[in-house]
C-alpha cells in the first residue's frame, strides 16, 4: 500500500455527501485535502472539522458549471499544493424532470459540473502527474452513467460522459502510469442528493457513504500498473477490504 501522508488528494462536491465522507477519509490517514464545492459556508464547516481533528485542508468554494472559476480552482491547487496524487470528481447535480421542463440553463448547469469541470482538472494535473510518473484519477459514476432513467437527460448524459472520458484517458495514462477509473457507490446512500430523490423503498436500505471510502482510500495509492479503465464497485471493494 502506498504511504499517503503528506500527499495531496483534490475532492469536488466536498461539503455533503460521499465527497464529504471521502474528504474526510483522506485527511484521516495523512493526506492534505483540497475541498471544493459550491456550498461554501458547509465547505467552511467540513475544513473546521478537518483541521479540528489534526487534518490538513484548502478551502476552495467554485461553481464548476462555470470554466473560469473551474480553471481558477485547479490553479488554486497547484499553487498552494501542487500536483495532486488523487483526484476525485464528485460534484454533481441531479433535478429530475422531464425534458420539456429542462431549461437550457439546467442542462449546461449539469452536464458541465460533471463533464466539463472533469475535463478542466484533468488537463490542468495530466502534466504533474505525467512528470511525477503516477496518479489516480477517480470519476464518481452511479447507474445513471451506463442505463437511461425518466426524467434524468442532463444527468445520465453528463454521467455517461465521464464512463466515456475515463476509457478515452485511460489509453493516453497507461504509459504515463496515470491511472483513470470511474466509481459506482455499489450501495444506496444517505445523501442529501438521496433525501431529495429516494422513495421510500431505498431510504429503508440506505447507509453511511463512509462505509464506501476505503475503496476510495486503496484508489489513491493505485497507478496504471494496478487499476485503470475500469468501472469500479466502492461497496464491493470497501467489503473485500474491510474482510482482508
Amino acid at each position: 500500500m502506498t504511504n499517503l501522508a503528506g500527499q495531496v488528494a483534490v475532492v469536488t462536491g466536498a461539503a455533503q455527501g460521499l465527497g464529504y465522507a471521502v474528504a474526510k477519509a483522506y485527511a484521516q490517514i495523512g493526506m492534505k485535502v483540497a475541498l471544493i464545492d459550491v456550498k461554501a459556508d458547509t465547505l467552511q464547516k467540513v475544513s473546521h472539522e478537518i483541521q479540528s481533528s489534526g487534518g490538513e485542508c484548502l478551502v476552495i468554494p467554485a461553481d464548476l458549471s462555470d470554466i473560469y472559476e473551474t480553471q481558477r480552482a485547479a490553479s488554486e491547487v497547484l499553487g498552494e499544493y501542487g500536483v495532486p496524487r488523487v483526484f476525485v470528481h464528485n460534484a454533481a447535480v441531479l433535478n429530475p424532470r422531464p425534458i420539456l421542463d429542462v431549461s437550457i440553463r439546467e442542462w449546461l448547469l449539469t452536464v458541465n459540473v460533471q463533464t466539463q469541470a472533469a475535463f478542466i482538472f484533468v488537463k490542468s494535473f495530466w502534466q504533474g502527474m505525467t512528470d511525477a510518473g503516477h496518479g489516480s484519477i477517480v470519476f464518481v459514476s452511479s447507474q445513471s452513467g451506463i442505463k437511461g432513467f425518466a426524467d434524468e437527460v442532463a444527468y445520465c448524459t453528463g454521467k455517461h460522459g465521464l464512463e466515456g472520458m475515463m476509457k478515452s484517458l485511460a489509453m493516453e495514462g497507461q504509459p504515463r502510469n496515470i491511472a483513470v477509473n470511474t466509481i459506482t457507490p455499489g450501495m444506496y446512500m444517505h445523501t442529501p442528493m438521496s433525501e431529495q430523490n429516494y422513495p421510500d423503498d431505498l431510504k429503508s436500505k440506505w447507509v453511511d457513504p463512509m462505509l464506501l471510502t476505503p475503496a476510495f482510500v486503496q484508489l489513491a495509492g493505485m497507478d496504471a500498473s494496478q487499476t485503470t479503465g475500469e468501472r469500479l464497485d466502492a461497496w464491493v471493494m470497501s467489503e473485500a477490504i474491510r474482510n482482508s
